[in-house]
């Protein structure tokens, strides 16, 4: 369990804006309530530690950060061990080296076949595993989801519904901003905190209702689509400067990584400004060189089986393009 320092000011938990980073903080406050201030949103926005910072005095406090890059984050995590925060950080992305401290506790594994709610799970001993099995097909780990649900003996509409779950929660994370969205991460997770059953939660909750909704329409245009390049690498798409596309593109690019799995995946959708917002996805068969492609581009990251980057110029399209047939070249 989480440390559990003596005296503290106030609790943060800190938690990635996506299906994986909701589920996961779910568990951990079934097992451990507390009356927590909520730091989060769009999937895409993982320097949410340097929030903690700006406030006045942000010291002797027990934060909780889930599902955000340690790397990214490093420099606002050592200012907040410097002031006496304890910090419990559990994460799947890559971390590069871990500080050394006595107020941090971390949980990190960036094995591609493996989510910060799966990671929470082994942590608490399976207590609530049905929702690590819903963050796991909302991060497209659809294997590992199958995997961790196979002692449990469920039927295949009821693996059903945790998939259905998960992607829906995970659909609502995508955006160039909250606005984006269809509910702001920190709402949907106090709706998800009311359930302790997944399935309760799938049958009653008018959210999810609505997020199905959306998901369906926004799906159904993204399919209309063509690819702009198509190769035995794989297909990259581009979408315009709208709010549809920028919910769907993760969910998309998921359907299209399970459609060729042998096969990586790019999605671009335009920023307005001259760029574009990428989503990558490695090929399923073997999960491997996502992030390394997009850490070839400023402001891109993430981890080896899906990756991507935040503002790629327009003028760089072409260098994209290479790298992406380059890096997944099939042998002849």
């Amino acid at each position: 369990m989480p440390i559990r320092p003596g005296k503290h000011n106030m609790d943060y938990d800190v938690f990635n804006g996506d299906a994986d980073g909701i589920c996961a903080l779910h568990q951990l406050r079934l097992v451990d309530p507390r009356t927590s201030h909520l730091i989060s949103g769009v999937k895409r926005d993982i320097g949410l530690l340097s929030r903690l910072n700006s406030l006045p005095e942000c010291r002797d406090n027990r934060i909780t950060a889930l599902d955000i890059s340690l790397d990214k984050n490093r420099e606002d995590l050592l200012i907040l061990l410097d002031n006496n925060n304890h910090v419990f950080y559990a994460d799947h992305h890559y971390p590069g080296e871990i500080p050394d401290r006595a107020n941090l506790q971390t949980i990190i594994d960036s094995d591609p076949n493996i989510c910060t709610g799966l990671l929470i799970d082994r942590m608490l001993d399976g207590k609530y595993g049905l929702w690590a099995i819903v963050a796991a097909f909302g991060d497209n780990l659809h294997e590992a989801a199958l995997t961790r649900a196979e002692p449990l003996d469920l039927t295949e509409e009821k693996l059903a519904i945790l998939r259905e779950t998960g992607e829906l929660l995970n659909y609502n994370g995508y955006g160039r901003e909250v606005g984006d969205l269809l509910y702001s991460p920190e709402d949907l997770y106090r709706e998800v905190s009311g359930y302790e059953n997944p399935f309760e939660f799938h049958g009653t909750s008018k959210i999810l209702s609505t997020l199905r909704e959306g998901f369906t329409s926004d799906l159904e245009r993204a399919r209309a689509v063509q690819p702009l390049s198509v190769s035995a690498s794989g297909r990259i798409y581009t979408f315009p400067d709208a709010s549809w596309p920028r919910r769907v593109a993760g969910i998309f690019s998921n359907e299209k990584a399970r459609e060729a799995p042998g096969q990586a995946h790019a999605v671009l959708v335009d920023n307005g400004d001259a760029s574009y917002l990428v989503s990558v996805r490695a090929p399923l068969s073997d999960k491997r060189g996502a992030e390394e492609l997009c850490r070839l581009f400023p402001t891109g990251g993430g981890r080896e089986a899906a990756a991507g980057i935040n503002s790629l110029p327009a003028d760089s399209l072409d260098k994209f393009i290479d790298q992406f047939n380059k890096k997944w070249k099939q042998p002849i």
